[in-house]
């Protein structure tokens, strides 16, 4: 009898296996958390676009190193206040762009480019874009890096990828644009779903032969024949016309502005303009001046910089010096007669970096004083004065979109303009210098700029503890997450590039 109530046992359990086994595929298939197989790409697309928005390495670095934003504090924040390496911090962008923007652009191509003639062309070509933008930021901010395995994760399981020289991504990338931009079309699927442009070629177009022209001058100095060429190619394809083709990252309730978290939250009362940035905008009379600054007259600590006891008037405006930390700092602020460091002049957070602030990627503004400078090298016939004047006013529109309580009247945007005319005999100097005012709160395009074309002519951070031997930082350093987990494939492009430090100079800056 027990051998019978065994036997029968076991049938009963060999028979729920079976059947546990037959729809184990069915019952172990997630079909609930999105992946890049069941979510339409076109989420995808919009996660990397508003992933461009920069991190905070703009702040403590890409600012800090062209002279517009500092803090004395230490720590965590220790950075371009000191020319100091610190891999919290320089690693940000590589972390937010590879693991938020590649990794869904990757996935995105990889998806359609499986499909061999893919039925959404346009959003393949959106994607490349949005990938070359990224791309350039990253090259831009450390040199040589993963390009070409780079986001292949998911689609070849390639989780270690190889450098790639920044020459050889510069070219890439260049081809890549071109073939992206002439590759849109308006005949085609459109896809309205996208958060940059919903949708209109036109614009996109525009804003792809724009980043060509970014692209095209970031070589001046070390191809100028492919430089020129490139801009040509740009410039004739028709780029930005007006701040209605901006490439903009727009912020609400939901999701915020990280610049206006970092400067609204923790760091709310560390960080100061520069006194270079300050007496520019205060000795030229620029109107930006007040749309830009407020400084708490007489805070002598955080809690009181209140919205309600901030200045924006220009002549109260105090910048804040390079060099000091929060020890030697009280010897500036006794000399200049202020109450406390909190007592300097900051960016307007309540306004300009409110943490619902639009953040601006590539500007109408930025192309034209790019064009302008093409211009004076003769690679494009176009006026150069025209450009300057249109690229100048173009930024000082854009404080409207801000918040409109900083608005800058067109009467004083054409008296700015009177007042300090376009000089042909130092246009390069001067068109660069607007370059540098139009890149407010665009550190990676600032520090870049800067180190191509060498303006503003700042002077070097004279802090007495430096990580430096140079005048100026060059480049960010490596992650420490690629230190451990892609030290190989690391370790040859140091070999080739230079040393993994604040030093070494990116290709194009040679």
């Amino acid at each position: 009898m027990k051998n019978i109530i065994y036997r029968l046992l076991s049938l009963t359990i060999l028979l729920a296996v079976f059947s546990c086994d037959r729809n184990f595929d069915e019952i172990n298939t997630n079909t609930v958390d999105p992946t890049s197989e069941n979510v339409d790409p076109i989420f995808l697309l919009n996660n990397a676009i508003i992933n461009t928005s920069f991190s905070n390495a703009q702040i403590v670095y890409d600012m800090g190193l062209v002279q517009q934003i500092v803090t004395p504090n230490s720590g965590f924040l220790t950075g371009a206040n000191y020319n100091q390496d610190n891999r919290v911090v320089t690693d940000d962008h590589w972390v937010k762009y590879y693991e938020n923007v590649i990794k869904n652009t990757g996935d995105i191509i990889g998806q359609l480019e499986a499909e061999g003639a893919p039925d959404r062309p346009n959003l393949l070509h959106m994607t490349r874009l949005i990938q070359a933008l990224t791309f350039m930021i990253l090259t831009d901010e450390y040199g040589d890096i993963p390009y070409f395995e780079a986001g292949k994760g998911v689609t070849e399981q390639i989780v270690l990828p190889r450098y790639d020289t920044q020459e050889v991504i510069y070219s890439d990338l260049i081809k890549e644009v071109k073939e992206a931009v002439d590759g849109l079309d308006e005949g085609e699927s459109s896809e309205n779903g996208e958060v940059l442009y919903s949708g209109d070629i036109s614009k996109w177009k525009r804003f792809g032969n724009s980043l060509l022209l970014r692209l095209g001058m970031r070589l001046t100095e070390v191809n100028a024949s492919l430089a020129e060429q490139t801009v040509m190619d740009a410039y004739n394809g028709g780029l930005m016309q007006s701040n209605e083709d901006n490439y903009v990252v727009r912020h609400d309730s939901n999701f915020t502005n990280g610049a206006g978290n970092f400067l609204n939250a923790s760091e709310a009362n560390n960080f100061y303009l520069v006194d270079t940035f300050v007496d520019f905008l205060s000795d030229t009379n620029d109107p930006r001046l007040m749309s830009l600054a407020l400084r708490f007259v007489g805070a002598t600590s955080g809690p009181e910089q209140v919205i309600e006891s901030g200045s924006k008037d220009p002549a109260e405006q105090v910048g804040m010096p390079m060099g000091y930390d929060n020890g030697t700092i009280g010897t500036v602020v006794n000399d200049l007669g202020l109450a406390s460091f909190y007592d300097f002049t900051q960016v307007d957070r309540y306004r300009i970096v409110k943490q619902t602030a639009p953040m601006y990627i590539i500007t109408y503004s930025q192309t034209q004083l790019l064009l302008a400078e093409a211009a004076i090298r003769g690679w494009v016939n176009v006026n150069p004065e025209e450009l300057y004047n249109e690229g100048v006013t173009a930024h000082m529109e854009l404080m409207a979109e801000y918040d409109e309580s900083v608005a800058i009247e067109t009467a004083d945007i054409n008296a700015y303009l009177i007042e300090n005319p376009f000089d042909a005999n130092n246009a390069i100097e001067q068109i660069n210098n607007q370059y540098w005012v139009s890149c407010f709160l665009n550190g990676p395009e600032a520090f870049a700029n800067f180190r191509r074309s060498g303006f503003p002519d700042l002077q070097s951070n004279p802090y007495p503890a430096q990580d430096i031997s140079t005048d100026f930082v060059n480049r960010l350093t490596y992650p420490n997450s690629e230190l451990a987990a892609n030290n190989e494939n690391l370790s040859a492009a140091v070999s080739q590039m230079g040393p993994d430090n604040l030093e070494t100079k990116v290709w194009w800056d040679q």
